[in-house]
């Protein structure tokens, strides 16, 4: 674990950054699919949600190698996606393509403070639970006035996404948040909710039913869950 300005996150990712999509495809192998396989589905999802939203500045917060910030290029009419990882093992191997447009580093001191997104693909069932509030906190400074946050986690409820986590080697001491926990946490920090989804349903066999998942969003065996949020003015009380 390290800390960044107050803000826990772990950093034993160097030790997979190099296999880290491999390892994540040996995980999930049950669906059928690979490990970018999903970050295309979180790119899609984003453009969807976002398509008449004004997002031009991004920050991928927890990047790993730069898989989801690749996909969102093609499904937003972006000017620049910067990215955040502890790891730098897996800063240094993110794309030269996605360097030239944006800002990779494992420092929060070199980002930005304006962003119109913050993504947090995955991140807070490893940060310690006494940690999530801080690290929220420290995101919505990040933030420009309605500047929004899209959070995607697990879903403790799907027993097929418990079996993955059980699987991964880097998931080993994660701990599951509930969508309730995390929709309090978000609103304690200072955000309104304007979707609640839950995302993933059908295995590749299954694939010819996957037009359907965007209708099931109400669904709570969803693999994943999503929640968008967006910064009111007004500042929690702390």
């Amino acid at each position: 674990m390290i800390v960044n300005k107050g803000i826990p996150f772990k950093a034993e990712f160097d030790a997979f950054a190099s296999g880290y999509q491999d390892l994540v495809t040996e995980s999930v192998r049950i669906s059928g699919e690979s490990s970018d396989y999903f970050a295309a589905y979180k790119a899609r999802y984003l453009g969807r949600i976002l398509e008449r939203a004004s997002v031009r500045y991004v920050l991928d917060y927890g990047c790993g190698v730069g898989s989801l910030a690749k996909h969102l290029h093609a499904q937003l009419p972006l000017e620049r996606i910067d990215g955040y990882d502890p790891s730098a093992d897996s800063i240094r191997r993110v794309e030269d393509c996605l360097r030239r447009q944006g800002i990779y580093s494992n420092s929060l001191q070199a980002l930005g403070t304006s962003y119109d997104l913050i993504v947090l693909a995955n991140v807070l069932h490893h940060v310690k639970p006494e940690g999530r509030q801080a690290l929220l906190r420290n995101i919505i400074c990040r933030l420009r006035p309605n500047g929004r946050l899209v959070v995607f986690e697990h879903n403790p409820y799907n027993p097929l996404t418990r079996w993955a986590v059980s699987r991964c080697v880097f998931d080993e001491d994660a701990v599951l948040l509930r969508r309730s926990e995390t929709q309090h946490r978000l609103r304690a920090a200072g955000f309104d909710i304007l979707r609640r989804d839950f995302i993933v349903f059908f295995p590749r066999f299954l694939a010819a039913l996957r037009p359907m998942e965007a209708l099931l969003d109400w669904c709570p065996m969803g693999a994943q869950y999503v929640l968008h949020g967006i910064k009111i003015s007004a500042s929690p009380s702390r």
